[in-house]
This record gives C-alpha cells, structure tokens and sequence, in this order.
C-alpha cells in the first residue's frame, strides 16, 4: 500500500484559530473554493455516510463550529481539517514523499539526523492527530506541525552540515531532505510554520 504526505505553509495560529470558530463565512467560502474537489471527495467516502457518518461538508461544519462529533468518524474530521489547512494554507512540493511505502518517513529522518538536523521529522506527520476537540481517528489522516522556531533552527543545522556527510546519503533520501529544508525556508520566509497530512 503506497502513502501520501501533504505538507502546506500556513499561519498555524490562523489554522489553529479556525477549530470551534463558529465562522460561518469561513464554511462558505471553503465550499465555494472547492466545491468539485469536496464532491469528488464525497464519492471516494460515500461508504462514510452510507454508514451514518458525516460527508465533508458536514464534517467541516462540525469542526468550524466545534462539534458535537461522531467519535467513530475521526478519519472525516480529520480530513476536514485538511481542507481549512488547504484553505488558509498553500501546498509545498512533496513529489519525494507521494506516493511513498511504509517506512519512508523513518528512512528520511535518519537521513536528516545524520546530517545533524534533529528540529524537525517527517515522521511526527504520521502519528499525530488533529488539534482538541477533534476526534482522532483510528487510522487516517495522521497530523503534524512545525513551528517557525524549529524550522529555522532546522536550516541552521542543514547548513552546518558537511559535503561529505550529504554525500554519504543515498540520492533519494538526500532529494527529499532537501525537500523538508525547501519547505523549512519557504515557512522561514514567510514568517509561519508547516502542517504536514499523512494519508
């Protein structure tokens, strides 16, 4: 089975913020931006609803506004909270992370720890949740975030990081470091962090 991490730039307050808002113009406008892409979504999760559970739009009413929740249907609360990140954020190229096998994340941090660079990991994308009160879910998506701290204490490691020990990596696993330090500066850049979906 093949993984996908999607990764955006976003004002993590701003994203935070959204969670329980109760900004019913937020919901709106989220519906009018992609609204194929939420009927396309729908299709691929009729089983959810077919089920009693939320369809997308409800799920992100749901998170908007804080709830109530289903517990059983964390996966759709979750993706909701993806497309308010899409929404609010912008998606970073992660063409070395999609589509990717079981194990690639851990393979990508060992990759970074041995250069040096510990502020941040891939790997945390996958374990988490989205933020309370949104149900877990019991497998997808997992959630994670880096701080506009951690990401420019990761590119001060990166760049202390030698030619040989680069070299030392196998090209894949350099490529997408290399990807993780590019979102690191578009983040630095832009004065925000990372929010990273494993699915």
């Amino acid at each position: 089975m093949s993984y996908a991490l999607t990764t955006y730039v976003v004002d993590l307050d701003v994203l935070h913020g959204s969670v329980g808002s109760g900004d019913d113009k937020l919901r709106r406008m989220i519906g009018g931006r992609f609204k194929q892409h939420l009927a396309h979504f729908d299709a691929q999760f009729d089983h959810v609803v077919d089920a009693g559970g939320p369809g997308i739009r409800d799920a992100i009413r749901a998170v908007i506004e804080g709830g109530p929740f289903d517990d059983r249907h964390g996966t759709m609360y979750g993706y909701a909270y993806k497309w308010i990140c899409e929404f609010h954020g912008r998606a970073l190229f992660n063409n070395d992370f999609s589509p990717m096998r079981s194990g690639w994340l851990e393979t990508v941090d060992a990759g970074l720890n041995a250069l040096g660079v510990t502020a941040v990991g891939v790997e945390e994308f996958g374990f988490g949740g989205a933020p309370s009160p949104i149900p877990a879910p019991e497998d997808l998506p997992g959630y994670g975030e880096w701080s506009l701290t951690e990401c420019r204490k990761a590119l001060e490691q990166w760049e202390a990081a030698t030619d040989e020990g680069r070299a030392a990596l196998d090209p894949s696993v350099l490529s997408a470091a290399e990807s993780c330090m590019e979102w690191c500066r578009t983040a630095a850049a832009a004065g925000r962090g990372v929010a990273g979906f494993f699915h």
